[in-house]
């Protein structure tokens, strides 16, 4: 057996506006109009830089969503929100999510290195292909592309912001003609401190993960278990060594979503109110869109039927996240659950991210758990209401973290390169030996 993993935990939050329960608003700490409060964005900006966090995630929105199902419909153009959060903040990380389907290469290229160097080398790029035939109608299409010409699109997307940021170091012209893109020209935008916007990727597909292999120095990934996490952290970073990089040079950061209480108890009791507030059918709509079935149809107190779990499922059509779908799945198999069952599990286990409801010091033993098993290099928290749940993480699991040597006391890196490249550094041995 190898000997246990040691180094530095990287930990981000994904600000999901206001948390990622449909009831974070119902708060007497929030103003109705809070995600458009300035004053809002830099509380969180600042309470994340208190925690020395690595990075803080914000989503584009490019479609209104279902309400009865979407916890955060109410959004701000992600640049825009972290340029002015830069503003009040020194070294927190700034990640953009933003769309290669419905967004220019040049345009995007130009914008995201802006943030970067404005705000001293901080800002990242989580490049997502976007699910949804709402969102292709706002951009005047009648539905999204099919899922194999999402992924060659983005790969050619990530290829030309490459070269145009390469352009702003070198101040040659690219010349890119691909399928998707023909472009030729240069930024005017001078590099940054740390030279571009660090790359993320959050697809779970196998495309996802190849690309995630191949440029991403991030993955923001979806996983329920273990042993689940484990396989895939190999997987992404054998398709790194495959693509002539160490495994090092790209960090797993799987979502977790948190209830967070002083006992076990008063967690689940905080999990269930925040539920109970929330609309009736968010759980049975979330479930349908991630699972591609209509969940309102199954009968509650039986279990999942089999043509349910082995699908078929058109990758090419199905709207949903794939790897979302496949832990969820597997998760379902697992148990066994009754469809009644699993939707009350999902208030404590999670969906497609890992659901965790617990106290401080048990959140902590998950962390060290699973970065010493080799199954991360960090998770990305999303507390299911952010104003207060940011705020114990902060001040109780942070300080946790530290006494167990597996986070820093204070920033000893300024841009968001470097707090990624100094996480982990003393990876687990059967990921050292990809390399051997």
């Amino acid at each position: 057996m190898s000997p246990p993993r040691t180094g530095h935990v990287l930990l981000g939050v994904n600000v999901l506006v206001l948390g990622y329960l449909p009831s974070a608003w119902q708060t007497p700490r929030l103003a109705p109009d809070a995600f458009v409060d300035p004053g809002y964005w830099e509380t969180i900006g600042r309470l994340a830089e208190r925690g020395t966090l690595d990075a803080v995630f914000l989503a584009d929105g490019p479609a209104l969503g279902d309400p009865s199902h979407d916890a955060n419909n109410g959004r701000l153009e992600p640049t825009i929100d972290w340029a002015h959060v830069a503003t009040a903040t020194r070294n927190v990380g700034l990640v953009v999510t933003a769309s290669t389907t419905f967004n220019d290469p040049f345009e995007l290229a130009e914008r995201l290195l802006s943030l970067d160097l404005l705000s001293g080398g901080r800002a990242g790029w989580n490049f997502v292909t976007t699910r949804g035939a709402d969102s292709a109608r706002n951009f005047g299409l009648p539905d999204i592309p099919g899922r194999d010409d999402r992924y060659d699109r983005a790969e050619e997307f990530v290829e030309a912001v490459l070269a145009l940021w390469e352009s702003a170091r070198t101040g040659k012209p690219v010349a890119y003609h691909g399928r998707f893109f023909d472009l030729d020209g240069r930024l005017r935008v001078p590099p940054s401190p740390q030279g571009r916007p660090v790359l993320l990727q959050a697809g779970g597909s196998p495309k996802g993960r190849r690309l995630a292999g191949r440029f991403a120095e991030g993955v923001f990934a979806a996983e329920l278990t273990k042993e689940g996490a484990i396989e895939h952290y190999r997987e992404v970073k054998r398709n790194a060594v495959a693509s002539g990089r160490r495994p090092d040079d790209v960090k797993i950061l799987p979502g977790l979503l948190l209830s967070l209480g002083s006992t076990e108890e008063e967690a689940r009791r905080r999990s269930d109110e925040l539920y109970d507030l929330s609309p009736a059918a968010y759980s049975t709509q979330w479930l349908s869109g991630a699972i591609g079935f209509d969940a309102s149809t199954l009968e509650l107190d039986e279990p999942f039927p089999e043509e349910v779990l082995s699908g078929p499922i058109d990758s090419q059509t199905f709207s949903g996240s794939i790897g979302f779908r496949e832990s969820i799945i597997k998760q379902i198999r697992r148990t066994g659950p009754t469809v009644r069952e699993y939707l009350r599990q999902t208030r404590y286990t999670g969906s497609g991210h890992a659901g965790f409801v617990g106290t401080p010091e048990q959140l902590a033993d998950h962390i060290e758990d699973w970065f010493r098993s080799g199954a991360i290099d960090g998770f990305n928290l999303q507390p299911d209401r952010l104003i207060d749940g940011l705020e114990v993480i902060v001040d109780e699991v942070v300080p946790l973290l530290r006494e167990r040597g597996l986070y820093r006391h204070e920033y000893e890196t300024r841009t968001l390169r470097e707090h990624f490249a100094a996480a982990s550094p003393t990876p687990d041995a059967a990921v050292a030996a990809l390399t051997a």
